[in-house]
């Protein structure tokens, strides 16, 4: 199975996007700023990340 990690600061956005995703056999992570999001993919390997580049603090540019 397939992991994906979901990073943005918008909870509605990330809840959307689990849906969409698990209901398409993906696994998901979700992470919602930059540092949760380095902290996921330390804990676990994922297959692909979807990353807002517009969050607080920590964006997905850096």
């Amino acid at each position: 199975m397939n992991t994906i990690l979901i990073c943005d600061d918008d909870r509605d956005i990330v809840s959307a996007l689990d849906i969409y995703l698990t209901s398409e056999g993906y696994e998901t992570v979700k992470a919602y700023d930059g540092l949760e999001c380095l902290e996921a993919v330390k804990r676990q390997p994922v297959d692909l990340i979807l990353l807002d580049v517009m969050m607080p603090g920590l964006d997905g540019i850096r």
